[in-house]
């Protein structure tokens, strides 16, 4: 259901920063595909259309995820943590997350648990 943007609070998120990270996970895997960063602009985008926007820090602008290579994000539902400071996106994902061309933007493996330690 979506909320009432009328009446909807942003500011509460928006109490620590001018920006919200928010973790993008895909419906069904559960797979984390991004991290993107939002503010009241692309919040309130993402609930008035059902697709991800978000804060590019780096060009300074709005950007609709998929615009322009075609991988949307159709947005499931959108949770926030205990502190609402962070957001969980579910998505059903178009195509790819990355800028990279992969399904998903994590995929460089710092650290792995060995089974036998």
């Amino acid at each position: 259901m979506k909320p009432d943007l009328q009446t909807f609070d942003f500011e509460k998120y928006f109490v620590k920063s001018e920006l919200l990270p928010a973790i993008v996970q895909e419906t069904g895997t559960k797979e984390v595909l991004m991290l993107a960063y939002m503010n009241r602009e692309s919040l309130q985008k993402t609930l008035e259309t059902g697709y991800t926007w978000f804060w590019s820090r780096s060009r300074q602008e709005l950007w609709n995820k998929g615009a322009t290579s075609g991988h949307l994000q159709k947005v499931v539902s959108i949770t926030s943590d205990c502190d609402d400071d962070t957001l969980l996106i579910e998505v059903v994902q178009t195509g790819a997350a990355c800028h990279t061309g992969r399904h998903s933007c994590f995929f460089h493996t710092i650290l792995e648990a060995n089974e036998n330690a």
